[in-house]
């Protein structure tokens, strides 16, 4: 169902004046849609929440009907979790595949625990190698890593819940219940495909977009004192929509029909996406004296413009104002859907801005902005050409036909392309991830039964499970220190909660299993969002548990909290001493792909536009972005709040702000280098590739200082870019077509990029020639 459904009622008032609509005159439920829709992405979490949360009632309601001791409703709960939330491949029957063979894997590790446990010395060593195989079994892709995590949560149930070899033939049973529960509830009850969840991606993609726009749209309202609180909206949108791309990107192999398709929703996704971030840039220099540094809209903090010709009361922005409602009406609602033929007159209106028709009377900077609402329509146009298919086409007018004959021609192109493999090579031996993790969690597993022991012969695991969580998804000691930070603080205070819920519940079993059902939808559904709001659930439902095998006690919870200190600071230990990945050194690593990346789309992008042979640029665009994703990512120890070290903290986000710079334009020229086929109003230019020989030079150069200390180059300055592409040096000469120009604008700001990452990576700069 298409998201932003209006009601007939009010399709004259959103329509009449080319788009005077607004929020507020939507229908409510639509709204609130939207909202949710853009929230939560393909509405993942909440699935996540839902099917983890439904097999753990459905386990009890079986176990409960057979009247089994409460003992072994604690122990289905936790194996219906693992069944659960461990699996993560997208496709069906790998799932399923998947889930058969985790039952035996199950019923192996509670026999051993159950087995092992009298053993202390035993069982000590072989809970260390089983912790060193579910990590190592990582490697193996999805499913190495579910059969893992499974082997794992089952041994820690048999020591949480005391099992025993003679308890084994009921446990077997419970099990049993446990993964056939999370089977129905998976394949049956919160049914979801592949194609499913990119549709609901693609309806995220829209509202977010729309979203962004009317963002942007209170840009021109913005007074001195709101600007600031205004374009950290924008800021936030753009992320955001940034975000939802790459998830679509993730997706389109398994939820598409076949790779042309793929292909074809990924270059749609990339042109709105960077349609939408360029209108952003136009808007913020139509409300500037001078031109806005693009750098603006990616780092948090940075100055904005205040003073200038906007915010303005004329006839020019006035229509501006109306039209940037119509877009994001015509992002969220089809032409044809309802509206008659308003929408499509609406959609022309627009679409002719791209070839300056209508073009109010208004400063050159105002006009682009204009320019820019009509390629933001093109974009959208297409996009909705790709996702819904064939539109109606009656009340076409001839802007908007040129529109869909180019975006024919690209299709076609897309669909006769064939993608290039392109292979990396992979870490060996130490080097690997996956064995120095395995290496590095053994260790401070060891460490953590130690101290465990010390602690409490009984609770002693909690500081294990501390130390495998705090090694997960992470790369590197700063990480694992902040990852176990956070679970320090959620766990302090999902023990107060449990204190006084357990206070609360007292024997009421029923009751309490209720409440943490609920505690573990909200651990699932805030999870990507917060790791310390997921510890916290994750503590208040553990105190539930414990009321119900009447181990509760404040002085237990308290051992939590202990226990979760413990084995957070044997993680970081073992992280620091064993194999150490440093966060420095983890950084310069990331930034060295992402500077790799970096060149690699500009060089390819710039020689295709110089008319060089046509290769796969979006999904090295995507991999840019990856890479970039990566990096901000292992950036957090930096950038996180805690840190004491507050310059490094400024120097990181600055260089991830100005690589996130960088991308936009080396995206936006892969954008227009994909175009150079099919659009009659782009030419290839050989004078491009001396334009772009200094940048992907000078981008090499940073490179070789990040990841070689005896590196010695300099970045080179030299004169602008349009410059250097003058005929006979005669400025102010019309030499180009506007797209053209565009191209020599992300160029020009791509060197001022590149030339600033040197400064704050402290690369030496030559100085200019006199």
């Amino acid at each position: 169902m298409l998201v932003g459904r209006i009601m007939a009622g009010d399709e004259g008032r959103e329509t009449g004046g080319y788009g005077g609509v607004g929020a507020a005159q939507r229908p409510v439920r639509s709204r609130l849609r939207d909202r949710f829709t853009a929230s939560d992405p393909g509405l993942l979490r909440l699935a996540a929440g839902s099917r983890t949360a439904g097999s753990i009632a459905l386990t009890l309601a079986v176990l409960g009907a057979l009247r089994v001791p409460v003992t072994h409703l604690v122990a289905g709960a936790i194996a219906s979790m693992a069944a659960t939330f461990a699996i993560r491949e997208k496709q069906r029957s790998q799932q399923a595949v998947t889930l058969a063979l985790g039952l035996p894997v199950a019923l192996v590790s509670v026999s051993l625990g159950a087995l092992l446990n009298p053993l202390v010395v035993a069982g000590d060593i072989f809970f260390v190698v089983l912790i060193f195989c579910a990590v190592y079994s990582r490697r193996f892709g999805d499913r190495g890593n579910a059969l893992g995590l499974i082997g794992f949560q089952l041994y820690f149930m048999s020591l949480f819940v005391g099992a025993t070899a003679s308890a084994l033939p009921g446990l077997y049973g419970v099990i049993a219940v446990a993964f056939g529960s999370s089977a129905l509830v998976r394949f049956v009850i919160v049914y979801e495909t592949p194609a499913g969840v990119l549709q609901r991606l693609r309806e995220a993609f829209r509202v977010r977009l729309a979203q962004l726009v009317t963002a942007q749209r209170e840009l021109l309202d913005a007074g001195p004192d709101e600007v600031e609180k205004v374009v950290e909206a924008v800021r936030l949108g753009t992320a955001r929509l940034h975000d939802t791309a790459m998830m679509i990107q993730s997706r389109l192999a398994d939820g598409t029909s076949d790779e042309a398709v793929a292909r074809l929703v990924q270059r749609r996704i990339a042109d709105a996406e960077i349609a939408a971030e360029r209108l952003g840039l136009l808007l913020l220099n139509a409300r500037s004296a001078e031109r806005t540094d693009t750098l603006t809209l990616h780092l948090p903090g940075a100055s904005v413009p205040s003073s200038g010709r906007l915010p303005v009361r004329d006839e020019a922005t006035e229509t501006l104002r109306r039209d940037l409602g119509a877009l994001a009406l015509l992002v969220l609602r089809p032409v044809g859907e309802g509206g008659g033929t308003a929408l499509a007159h609406v959609r022309n209106r627009l679409l002719g801005y791209r070839d300056e028709e209508n073009l109010p009377p208004a400063s050159p900077a105002v006009q682009d902005v204009f320019r820019g609402i009509g390629e933001t329509a093109r974009a959208v146009m297409g996009l909705r050409i790709a996702l819904d298919g064939p539109q109606d086409e009656s009340d076409d007018a001839p802007a908007t036909i040129r529109s869909r004959e180019e975006l024919d021609a690209e299709n076609a192109a897309i669909e006769g392309s064939e993608e290039a493999e392109r292979e990396e090579q992979a870490p060996t031996g130490w080097r690997r991830p996956t064995t120095r993790s395995a290496v590095q969690v053994a260790v401070g597993s060891s460490l953590a039964i130690v101290g465990g022991e010390f602690l409490s012969g009984q609770r002693w695991y909690w500081a294990v499970l501390t130390c495998w969580i705090v090694f997960i998804n992470t790369s590197s000691t700063g990480e694992i220190l902040v990852k176990g930070y956070r679970r320090l603080v959620g766990t302090v205070l999902g023990v107060v909660a449990g204190i006084v819920l357990a206070g609360l519940v007292g024997p009421h079993t029923w009751t309490a299993l209720a409440l943490v059902l609920l505690f573990v939808f909200a651990m699932f559904y805030t999870a990507p969002l917060s790791y310390t709001l997921m510890s916290f659930f994750v503590t208040a439902a553990l105190g539930l548990l414990y009321t119900l095998l009447h181990r509760y006690s404040a002085a237990v919870l308290v051992l939590r909290v202990e226990e979760t200190a413990l084995g957070a600071a044997c993680g970081i230990i073992a992280a620091a001493l064993v194999l150490p990945v440093h966060t420095h050194g983890r950084t310069n690593e990331l930034l060295g792909r992402v500077l790799e990346r970096l060149t690699d789309v500009t060089a390819a992008a710039v020689e295709q536009l110089s008319g060089g042979p046509v290769v796969d640029l979006l999904d090295r665009a995507r991999e840019l972005d990856q890479a970039l994703a990566d990096l901000r990512a292992g950036t957090q120890p930096l950038t996180h709040p805690i840190t004491p070290l507050r310059a490094r903290r400024n120097t990181a986000q600055y260089v991830v702000a100005l690589l996130e710079t960088c991308a936009y334009h080396a995206r936006s020229l892969a954008a227009t280098a994909e175009l150079l086929p099919t659009h009659p109003s782009i030419a290839a230019d050989p004078r491009l590739r001396q334009a772009c020989a200094r940048i992907t030079r000078n981008i090499e150069t940073i490179r070789a200082h990040v990841t070689e200390e005896s590196a010695t180059a300099e970045v080179e300055r030299g004169p602008s870019i349009a410059s250097l592409l003058e005929p006979d040096g005669a400025p102010g000469v019309p030499r180009f077509g506007r797209i053209t120009d565009r191209v020599l604008r992300h160029l020009q700001r791509l060197d001022e990029a590149v030339v600033g990452l040197a400064r704050p990576l402290d690369v030496p700069v030559s100085k200019p020639a006199q």
